[in-house]
């Protein structure tokens, strides 16, 4: 299988941040992690490891927190689940015969790292398993159409220990403007905002764990992107297309739209 630049199955690994209890969502997370929250039938997990597959990357890093186990569970039972096969009784265990398979060629490792654990302290705690010099990761609850191999390029062109992605977000409010008189000239619903924000979808060198730190407090966005900012080890990778977070369960509902009406921008695959 080739990645979608025609390039064939990539060494580097991606860690997914899946750990988080998405309490901003307890619609959906109370009975389980924010990973297996579904768009259209499917983990939004499963969404953003078929995003990565479709770039060749087929090593994934899962750091497990709240109800970690249900996530294990997903995946054990992940070829079953999608795809048909037959059950033959009659032996003293029965025989299962698997029909074509389409199951993705994954390698999948599974890290308990920690219940209250935060991004900085999860990340370090696999620091163990990279090993390669270059790794990818991100949070498990964002969505885009980025160009993976253009942002790796980039990364590589740079030479820093880190790169984040900067997405331009909607603003949460409608836009009003008025003339000298109170008359309404020109109104947008949530337009987009001309600043970035970052989304995930980072880069690293494995020196980045000289800025981590084990402990269960350390956050990834605090000290240690400010210590790579400060030491000139941090770059942008500014992406105008789509990005959308899952934070809210009104975003779970735009997303499973965009889905439905096969609009999807973040599905890369056939």
């Amino acid at each position: 299988m080739t990645g979608a630049a025609g390039q064939g199955l990539k060494r580097e690994q991606v860690v997914i941040l899946c750990g988080g209890q998405g309490t901003r969502m307890r619609e959906e997370t109370e009975f389980r992690p924010k990973a297996l929250v579904e768009i259209g039938g499917k983990p939004v997990l499963w969404h953003l490891m078929r995003h990565y597959h479709a770039f060749g990357y087929r090593r994934f890093i899962l750091c497990l927190g709240y109800r970690g186990g249900m996530i294990k569970e997903y995946f054990l039972n992940y070829r079953w689940m999608n795809e048909d096969f037959t059950l033959r009784f009659g032996g003293r265990e029965p025989e299962i015969i698997p029909h074509a398979s389409e199951v993705e060629d994954w390698e999948v490792s599974f890290v308990d790292t920690g219940q209250d654990t935060q991004t900085g302290g999860r990340l370090h705690r696999i620091k163990h398993l990279i090993d390669g010099d270059t790794f990818l990761a991100n949070y498990c609850d964002g969505l885009s159409d980025v160009d993976l191999d253009a942002l790796v390029a980039f990364h590589r062109s740079r030479g820093k220990i880190g790169t984040l992605t900067g997405f331009h977000p909607h603003s949460k409010y409608g836009l009003v403007k008025v003339d000298d008189g109170g008359i309404v000239t020109y109104f947008q619903e949530k337009p987009l905002m001309n600043d970035l924000t970052s989304g995930g979808f980072f880069v690293f060198q494995k020196e980045v764990f000289d800025y981590l730190s084990s402990d269960a407090g350390c956050i990834l966005e605090h000290e240690p992107f400010n210590a790579l900012a400060a030491d000139g080890e941090m770059a942008l990778y500014s992406h105008g297309g789509f990005w959308q977070c899952m934070d809210t369960f009104k975003e779970v509902q735009a997303l499973n739209g965009l889905w439905d009406r096969d609009e999807a921008p973040w599905k890369r695959w056939t």
